[in-house]
């Protein structure tokens, strides 16, 4: 279990901004340890080309994971709280690892230079947007709720395009590559404003460690849809 460090005294903050401090590192480390787990998950089952194509050929596993990540990201967001930190920290280490295995389809389509260098453009446009988040006075609601709609306006142009394939071309990918990129970029400034006024509501030390994890979720959904979107725009195909 990740470290912790807050204090509480009779259900309420001693210091809110140590608390706050805490909850925020607790929050990154999280997802920090997402984001390895998928990324050194995804590269040693890449190193062994019969696993990947396997996964690739089979349908049925490979749509299996899609519906477990589906699934866990669903019983997080809805039951954290009524989860222990025990079983909330294997939901989400085990998701972790189920995106680190379909992603491993990606080094098949990229060069690993294109890979590398999209994932550190990610990480540096991810902490200053997180920054941005974390620290501006503004209330980025409206912008959250512009992202929101634009994400829906997005998927239901995906599924659209699951029946017509011909809508699908060339210059519709860049076009929702793009507008992808846009969207999670404000969702991960709004994401980080509304995470650290979550903190708040918590007022035992358990409930803020499992919201920390729900944070970390929120944040490491938004940081693999930067990446992906990134890797379409500059990528490599092999």
């Amino acid at each position: 279990m990740l470290p912790f460090n807050s204090e509480y005294q009779t259900g309420r903050p001693r210091d809110s901004a140590q608390v706050l401090s805490a909850f925020m590192s607790a929050v990154y480390l999280w997802m920090m340890v997402g984001i390895t787990i998928s990324g050194v998950t995804a590269y040693v089952v890449a190193s062994r080309e019969d696993i990947v194509m396997y996964i690739m050929q089979n349908r049925i596993l490979f749509y299996g994971m899609l519906i477990a990540q589906f699934a866990a990201v669903i019983a997080l967001s809805a039951w954290v709280q009524r989860m222990s930190v025990a079983m909330a920290s294997v939901v989400y280490v085990s998701y972790a690892t189920l995106v680190g295995l379909t992603f491993s389809t990606l080094f098949l389509v990229y060069t690993m230079a294109s890979i590398s260098s999209a994932f550190f453009v990610t990480a540096f446009a991810f902490a200053g947007l997180s920054v941005f988040g974390y620290t501006t006075k503004k209330d980025l609601g409206p912008i959250g709720s512009f992202c929101m709609m634009g994400l829906f306006g997005l998927i239901g142009i995906m599924i659209l395009g699951l029946f017509i394939p011909s809508m699908m071309g060339s210059g519709m990918q860049l076009a929702i590559s793009v507008a992808g990129l846009i969207i999670f970029a404000g969702l991960t400034a709004y994401d980080t404003q509304r995470i650290k006024s979550l903190q708040f509501q918590y007022t035992t030390a358990d409930q803020s460690r499992k919201g920390a994890i729900y944070g970390a979720l929120i944040l490491y959904l938004d940081f693999i849809n930067l990446f992906l979107n990134i890797l379409r725009l500059m990528g490599d195909r092999r």
